[in-house]
C-alpha cells in the first residue's frame, strides 16, 4: 500500500505552540508559542512526521517514499487545529426573543427564574427526536469546522430528565462517529432545576445523582461531569455533592462557577479537582488562588459577556497568577449563539487585555488540556494528529488585527484536507 504524504511547505511562520503537552501553559509561558519563519510540516498517515523550516524538510521529503500531496502555505500562517472546550451544541429551537428582553432592561437570571432561558430550550430539546437533534447539530458543526475548528466538547444539560439527557449524549457520539470534528462529551444534567422540582431542588439533586449519572456511565455517554454552580440554580452544596458523584463513576469534574454572582465556584472547583472551572466573571481573588494552587484551568468565554453586556472574567489577574488560561465560544442558543472562535479570540483581546500570544495558546494546548487532549491535539508537534489551520494571514499578530473577519483557509482533521479556500468539502448535512 502507497504511503499518503501530505507536504506543508513555505508558511510564513509555523506557530507550534509546543512544549505545553504533558502541562497547560501559565504566566509567561503562554507567550511563547514556538514560531518558526519560512516554515514546513510533513504529515504520514494523519500523523505529524516532521516540523522545522523549508531547507530541512526538502531533505526530510526526499528521504521518504509514498505519494506526495503538496500544499503552498506562502504568505499564510499555520497553527494548530483551534479547540472549543465548552460548548452546548446539542439542542433544539431558538431563544432570539430574549435578545430584545435584555436590552430591554430583563436580566438573565430573572428570563430563567421566569420559565425562559436554559428551560425553554429544555422544552424545545424534549419535544425534538434524536434524528433532529443530530439535523440541527451538524450545520453547526459544519460552521465550526469553517472556523478553523477541528475538536468540540459538547455538554448535555437542555433534557433534565433521564431520557431525554441521554437522548442528547446518544445524539452526541453519533455526531462524532460521523462528522470529520472530534466530539468531547460532558454530561451536564445539573444545568438547571426544572419547573417540576422548583419547589424540591434537592429531589432533583438526588435524580441526577442516583439515576442520571450511574446510567450515562453505563452506557459511555460521556468523560466529564458539569454542575451550573450559581445563585438561583445549583448550591454548592448541591454542586459538590453532584461533582463527588461524578467522580465515582469515573466522570471528571468540570463547573459553570462564579458567572452571575460571587458565589464560591472557583474554590469548589478547586476543592473537588475540578479540570476546569468556566465563565468567571466573579471569582473572588481567593477562588483564583486556589484555582492556580490545585492546577485548575480557567475557561473563559468573553462572547458570553460580550452578548449579555456583561463585564468579562479578570484574564489578566488570572494568568499573573498562574491559573492556565483557555477560551471557547460556549456555543449555546441563549447567551452566545455563535461558532466563531476566531471573534471570541478577537474578544479576548479587546475585552479582557489577553495578547495575541496568549489568545493562541488559549485556544490550543491548553483548550486541548481542558478536554483530557493535550497529548493528541494542540500543538503541531510530532507524533501529535494533524489537526492543522491555515490561515491567509503574513503573521499570528494578523488573526486578532482584522477582527470579526474569518480568515481560515484551510484545515485539515487528522491530515485530510476538509476545508480548502475557506470551502468546505465533503461533510455530512443531513442524516437522511
Amino acid at each position: 500500500m502507497v504511503k499518503s504524504i501530505t507536504y506543508i511547505k513555505r508558511a510564513s511562520q509555523v506557530v507550534t505552540v509546543k512544549g505545553g503537552s504533558k502541562e497547560p501553559k501559565r504566566g509567561q509561558a503562554m507567550s511563547d508559542i514556538g514560531i518558526i519563519e519560512n516554515g514546513s510540516v510533513i504529515i504520514e498517515g494523519g500523523t505529524i512526521t516532521f516540523v522545522g523550516s523549508d531547507v530541512e524538510a526538502e531533505q526530510y521529503i526526499s528521504t521518504i517514499d509514498g505519494k506526495v500531496s503538496t500544499i503552498d502555505a506562502l504568505g499564510k500562517v499555520l497553527t494548530p487545529g483551534l479547540i472549543d472546550p465548552h460548548t452546548h451544541l446539542v439542542f433544539a429551537g431558538s431563544r432570539e426573543k430574549e435578545l430584545e428582553m435584555r436590552l430591554n432592561g430583563a436580566k438573565y437570571i430573572d428570563i430563567l427564574k421566569a420559565g425562559g432561558g436554559i428551560l425553554q430550550t429544555t422544552t424545545s430539546t424534549r419535544e425534538a427526536s434524536e434524528e433532529q437533534l443530530i439535523e440541527e447539530s451538524l450545520k453547526r458543526l459544519n460552521r465550526f469546522l469553517q472556523y478553523g475548528v477541528t475538536t468540540v466538547e459538547s455538554k448535555s444539560g437542555y433534557g433534565l430528565t433521564l431520557e431525554d439527557e441521554l437522548k442528547q449524549l446518544r445524539a452526541t457520539k453519533r455526531l462524532n462517529e460521523q462528522h470529520p470534528i472530534d466530539l468531547v462529551s460532558t454530561f451536564m444534567g445539573a444545568h438547571a432545576i426544572p419547573v417540576d422540582y422548583k419547589e424540591n431542588p434537592d429531589e432533583f439533586v438526588r435524580l441526577v445523582i442516583e439515576e442520571m449519572i450511574p446510567k450515562v456511565a453505563e452506557e459511555n455517554l460521556a468523560e466529564f461531569c458539569d454542575v451550573f454552580c450559581e445563585e438561583g440554580v445549583f448550591t454548592i452544596e448541591q454542586s459538590e455533592r453532584i461533582l463527588e458523584a461524578g467522580k465515582n463513576f469515573g466522570l471528571k469534574p468540570k463547573i459553570h462557577a462564579d458567572e452571575i454572582v460571587q458565589f464560591g465556584g472557583a474554590e469548589l472547583a478547586a476543592k473537588v479537582g475540578a479540570v476546569s472551572a468556566d465563565h468567571l466573571l466573579q471569582a473572588s481573588t481567593e477562588g483564583i488562588k486556589q484555582m492556580a494552587e490545585s492546577g485548575v484551568i480557567a475557561v473563559l468565554l468573553p462572547g458570553t459577556a460580550f452578548f449579555l453586556m456583561e463585564k468579562p472574567a479578570d484574564a489578566r489577574k488570572m494568568i499573573e497568577f498562574g491559573v492556565p488560561v483557555a477560551l471557547s465560544t460556549d456555543r449555546n442558543p441563549g447567551s452566545s449563539p455563535t461558532e466563531s472562535l476566531p471573534f471570541v479570540m478577537n474578544l479576548a483581546c479587546l475585552t479582557m487585555k489577553m495578547t495575541p500570544a496568549e489568545v493562541l495558546t488559549a485556544c490550543t494546548i491548553n483548550a486541548a488540556h481542558a478536554i483530557g487532549r493535550a497529548d493528541q491535539i494542540g500543538s503541531i508537534e510530532v507524533g501529535k494528529k494533524a489537526d492543522l489551520v491555515l490561515f491567509d494571514a503574513p503573521n499570528y499578530q494578523t488573526l486578532q488585527y482584522n477582527y470579526a473577519v474569518n480568515l481560515v483557509d484551510t484545515v485539515l482533521k487528522s491530515g485530510k484536507v476538509i476545508v480548502e479556500g475557506g470551502i468546505l468539502q465533503k461533510v455530512p448535512v443531513s442524516t437522511t
